[in-house]
């Protein structure tokens, strides 16, 4: 039996003579444009909305955003390849009109818009919004390490550049020493050792090159009292050693449990997840139009004064405490082995004796109590278990009933951090490992957030899409 073979290259062909009939009536092309004609740009921000009427005619932002929109969503972000794509892809012909911007404008567009994506990514959730999509009880948060456009060899702290100028000021004065023991040979034989010398001379100048650089980028983090400078992208952090991510952003997700749709992303420079909490759920809060809700994150959030934050803006915050402190650390009974009575105001120890409040001080922003019992901890036989020192001392600040509260709560549903990692872990691995969103393509943290809005509103489109279908968004869209 014989192969498929294909039509003659040369042979005419009948088709269809209008491009609107390659494009079927639940192409994700047909709602992008529904969604993107019924925003109102001015509004919302974008650049040359209304064109001059003097000069060259110009690209509509409208058309441009529809390109970026459908290059997000299939995968593509390079300008270059939407450049080419708006060439040969039929359907980016049918969305365009044909229009076939160079790269050049596709990219200055997304550099001037940055700010303006963002506000479209949440014109986006208020559309889902109306459909239902969001269940608006239980927000989902975690953070996420993306690379920046900066290798790690071009990124310095405040530890590496006073560690590289002890050294160079080491080498230099090892290499003077050289030259001062060569000029004291030649004299003693009568011989000549210029050509080592100038080889030594030209490694002192090097040297010293280099170290002025260090030293005008140490005094820089002294002005700005930064910890780290990077010099391909200045906005760009080292990230934890864990994240496998030498120099880069964190991205911030508040996902909605009900359908994995994206409430809230914010992108920024701090390394840690700390104090991070509370601004993310409040600005999803705002965009989903509730005055309460809970909201779930891991360990790395844990921090008092969030934590508080959260409950006095109506957020019901379970976060778990991390085993973490001086004690945790040498082995000896954690602070949760004691527990807290708050009638009596007073600790039970492991040993079942009663600690009072003693000493009074400061810590942070709130009012530190210590209690203790010196005289019971002397003859106690479980000391060598609970502390190296000759008594035991628990902490408490002011307001430390807010994490007893949420602790009251974790026991309760002990099955809500696994509903954390299921809902929010979807999303990133989505867009790290489908959408290839494994490092930025713009620097500067103001056009990476621009980027990121992109990437999550391309997200949510697909997921709307998988769950009410092109029509329904396009219905909703039109209303």
């Amino acid at each position: 039996m014989a192969h498929l073979s294909g039509t003659d290259r040369s042979q005419l062909l009948l088709l269809p003579e209008a491009v609107d009939d390659y494009v079927g009536p639940d192409n994700p092309v047909r709602f992008i444009e529904a969604f993107v004609d019924g925003l109102d740009l001015a509004a919302v921000g974008f650049e040359r909305v209304a064109a001059k009427e003097t000069g060259r005619p110009g690209f509509d932002p409208a058309d441009m955003l529809k390109l970026y929109i459908y290059g997000y969503v299939n995968r593509v972000r390079s300008s270059r390849r939407l450049e080419a794509e708006a060439h040969r892809n039929i359907e980016v012909i049918w969305l365009l009109r044909h229009l076939t911007p160079d790269f050049r404008t596709i990219a200055a567009f997304r550099r001037i818009n940055h700010s303006a994506f963002r506000k479209v990514f949440r014109e986006f959730v208020i559309l889902c919004r109306q459909l239902d999509l969001f269940g608006r009880e239980l927000l989902a948060v975690d953070g996420t390490r993306i690379k920046a456009v900066n290798n790690k060899d071009r990124n310095f702290t405040r530890g590496a550049l006073s560690k590289f100028i002890r050294e160079a000021d080491e080498k230099l004065a090892d290499y003077m020493k050289r030259l001062d023991d060569g000029d004291a040979e030649e004299e003693r034989v009568g011989g000549d050792s210029r050509g080592s010398g100038c080889k030594i001379a030209e490694k002192i100048a090097a040297i010293r090159d280099k170290r002025a650089r260090h030293k005008a980028m140490l005094e820089e983090l002294d002005r700005t009292g930064e910890d780290q400078i990077s010099l391909t992208d200045p906005d760009a952090r080292a990230m934890a050693r864990m994240t496998k991510v030498g120099v880069g952003y964190n991205v911030q997700l508040a996902v909605d449990t009900k359908h994995k749709l994206i409430a809230e992303q914010e992108v920024c420079n701090q390394v840690i997840d700390l104090g991070l909490l509370a601004p993310t759920v409040e600005a999803a809060m705002k965009t989903l139009g509730v005055e309460t809700i809970e909201a779930v994150a891991d360990r790395g959030y844990f921090k008092i004064e969030d934590i508080e934050a959260c409950e006095a803006a109506g957020i019901t915050a379970y976060v778990p405490k991390p085993l973490r402190g001086p004690a945790v650390a040498q082995g000896f009974f954690p602070k949760e082995a004691f527990s807290y009575d708050a009638a009596a105001d007073t600790y039970t120890c492991p040993a079942g004796q009663t600690l009072r409040p003693r000493y009074y001080g400061k810590l942070r922003e709130n009012v530190k109590v210590v209690y203790c019992d010196r005289k019971v901890c002397k003859s106690c036989g479980l000391r060598p278990s609970c502390t190296s020192k000759s008594y035991r001392g628990v902490t408490r600040l002011e307001n430390e009933a807010v994490l007893d509260r949420m602790a009251a709560r974790l026991e309760t549903r002990p099955d809500i951090l696994d509903i954390r990692r299921e809902n929010v872990e979807h999303p990133f691995g989505t867009i790290k490992q489908w959408m290839n969103q494994g490092a930025f393509l713009m620097r500067g943290l103001e056009n990476v957030r621009g980027e990121f809005s992109l990437t999550a509103l391309a997200y949510n489109i697909k997921r709307a899409i998988t769950i009410v279908g092109v029509q329904g968004l396009i219905a909703a869209a039109r209303a």
